[in-house]
């Protein structure tokens, strides 16, 4: 996998605290965000590589991990418990056989060329052979596409996928949006003599709704509206995700007029308790099938006006 520096991505310093990472990650995802962009190709990768991102940087566990080891740090477990195999067999930390990573461009570095075969071996590349060792090597990637409704997507639940048949159970965190990607580590193939299995990388398929058309983590409604209430108010229920709620209708509400409810758009990803907001359009409705006595009613108040 190509290196891609997730700090560049997100536009943020290495020392951005993680609010820094989450207004930068919500401003670029607004911006690139596909549906916003539907005549620019490179929209969509753009948008998964912010969210990949974004996946990383604002976990703090992988975020160290990926500070230290770069573009290996999905790795970092299986490089760290095998380097102490290897310091066990050969000398210890500080020793002869001494080695390290360097996050800084420098790579893998070691005074012993059996390092070089073992860093190859753990990341997937052939190594030769040393001392009777042959190296192993890394499994294939998976790629899988799991649909969900824009309901589904609004709440944290189980679900369970066949990949290569094999029954995977994974938990969908709220908030997810369409041509997301997640990846979910050692999931993939199977690795070969001795190596790591890959990962499945997961991307989530969300259609457009029928009530709701979201962006970001707002939600908008067009809402019908009777010529009666809109001229004279009252009130009118709406749906929402969590289901009816009723608005009143101020006097002379014009057709277009927006009312924006906080806190009720879609759950914000990975910040638990946070919403968008809903933003709901009023369209008015002109009455059709009038009777006489309607249409009188009518010509009385436009000779009046």
């Amino acid at each position: 996998m190509a290196y891609i520096d997730y700090y560049n991505v997100l536009g943020v310093d290495k020392k951005a605290s993680q609010e820094d990472i989450r207004k930068a990650f919500k401003k670029l995802a607004r911006k690139h965000h596909p549906d916003l962009n539907p005549n620019d190709p490179d929209a969509k990768r753009r948008f998964q590589e912010i969210n990949e991102a974004n996946e990383v940087l604002s976990d703090p566990d992988k975020r160290k991990k990926y500070d230290q080891y770069g573009e290996h740090w999905q790795h970092a477990d299986q490089f760290e418990a095998q380097q102490q195999q290897y310091r066990q067999q050969y000398g210890g930390a500080g020793g002869s056989g001494g080695a390290y990573w360097s996050s800084s461009g420098g790579g893998f570095s070691g005074e012993d060329g059996e390092f070089s075969e073992f860093f190859e071996s753990l990341f997937g590349s052939r190594g030769g052979h040393r001392g009777g060792r042959s190296a192993g090597f890394r499994g294939q990637d998976f790629n899988a596409e799991l649909h969900l409704s824009l309901r589904d997507a609004a709440r944290t639940h189980k679900q369970v996928l066949t990949v290569n048949g094999k029954k995977i159970r994974i938990t969908i965190p709220a908030g997810v949006e369409n041509g997301q990607t997640i990846k979910l580590g050692g999931q993939g193939a199977p690795g070969m003599n001795g190596g790591p299995a890959g990962d499945l990388y997961i991307t989530f398929v969300i259609p457009e709704d029928t009530v709701f058309k979201r962006l970001g983590n707002d939600l908008y409604a067009d809402v019908p509206l009777n010529l009666y209430t809109a001229v004279l108010g009252g009130e009118q229920f709406i749906d929402t995700l969590d289901g009816k709620v009723k608005l009143k209708v101020k006097p002379e509400t014009q057709n277009g007029v927006k009312v924006r409810l906080k806190g009720k758009g879609f759950p914000v990803y990975k910040q638990e308790g946070q919403y968008g907001d809903l933003i709901v359009t009023w369209r008015v409705e002109i009455p059709t099938h009038l009777t006489e006595k309607q249409k009188e009613l009518f010509r009385e108040l436009q000779q009046i006006s």
